[in-house]
């Protein structure tokens, strides 16, 4: 699977341990960075991984940053973008089961590292459970 990966100063470090997680599973990672801890503008990298998954160039996405807040809600600004933001693996799984999320969010500042990774599994192992989850999603993109 080929997933764009992107985080501000907040989410570094976690970011390099999720990439080396999803290159050992045998995941094409695509960096957006930032790849220091100094300041940076979230959504700089959000637009980056949004795009990709906008254009179809990528499979899935993966954001961080502080809250997780700033790079969801840049993100959702995409209409082929469904960003969603996790706080447990459990939550992790659902916004894929029942939003078909492209984009998993997970806010660095409140979660222990192994709980990302876990968080990421879980996300990457559920599947879109179509049904009424279909007809609800179909009708998130109304612009």
């Amino acid at each position: 699977m080929k997933i764009a990966i992107g985080n501000d100063h907040a989410g570094t470090t976690y970011k390099e341990t999720i990439v080396t997680h999803l290159e050992k599973l045998g995941h094409q990672v695509i960096n957006f960075g930032t790849n220091t801890n100094d300041s940076v503008d979230y959504p700089d990298f959000a637009h980056l991984v949004s795009k990709e998954v906008s254009d179809a160039k990528v499979d899935l996405g993966i954001l961080l940053c502080g809250t997780g807040n700033g790079v969801a809600i840049t993100a959702n600004k995409y209409s082929k973008v469904r960003a969603g933001l996790a706080w447990s693996k459990e939550i992790a799984s659902i916004i894929k089961q029942h939003n078909n999320a492209n984009v998993l969010v997970l806010p660095a500042r409140f979660i222990a590292e192994v709980q990302a990774i876990e968080m990421v599994d879980a996300y990457l192992n559920a599947e879109f459970e179509g049904g009424r989850h279909k007809r609800r999603v179909d009708k998130i993109s109304s612009c």
